[in-house]
């Protein structure tokens, strides 16, 4: 049985669980299994070597997620070739295809974790209530170390981007 923590996060001023460990900066980040849009897993190891931002979104069909998807696409270009941007949500992996080539998303990778929750329960971001992830941000540098945790306190807020960016080029570099 996954750990429950409350008071953690609200939706629309609503308290909600999450389900997973608390993931905190220095954590040897846990391995993951989602779905790449071809259906093909991706794990921690896919971008072993490279720095990464996990940009974890509820849903990409809403105003915040695809905001946020879109800064992430956008700032992409600014980071190094050694640094990957990975957003992954609940969302069905064909869903977020056609996302990004609606949204011309080119420059990060998506993908699902719909089939097991890997991601969510493994970095305590799976919403017991709602069956999605919690909007957060983790930046992990190429040895597997977390370098930065956000988990946006309100589900419908964004994350402070330049301070993810910020850990970001440190992580790179």
């Amino acid at each position: 049985m996954p750990q429950e923590r409350s008071g953690v996060i609200t939706f629309k001023g609503n308290p909600l669980t999450l389900l997973g460990p608390e993931i905190r900066v220095g954590d040897q980040a846990p391995n993951f299994s989602v779905l790449a849009k071809d259906l093909s897993p991706v794990t921690l190891e896919s971008s072993r070597g490279k720095a990464r931002l996990f940009s974890v979104v509820p849903s990409l069909d809403t105003p915040v997620c695809d905001q946020q998807t879109r800064r992430f696409n956008e700032e992409a270009a600014k980071l190094p070739d050694n640094f990957e941007i990975l957003t992954i949500s609940m969302d069905l992996p064909f869903a977020q295809g056609r996302f990004c080539s609606t949204a011309g998303i080119d420059r990060l990778k998506t993908a699902s974790d719909h089939r097991e929750a890997s991601f969510g329960l493994g970095y305590g971001v799976l919403i017991k209530e709602l069956r999605l992830l919690s909007r957060s941000i983790f930046v992990v540098d190429k040895n597997d170390t977390v370098r930065y945790v956000e988990i946006v306190k309100e589900v419908t807020s964004h994350p402070n981007y330049e301070a993810a960016l910020e850990a970001a080029r440190k992580a790179a570099s």
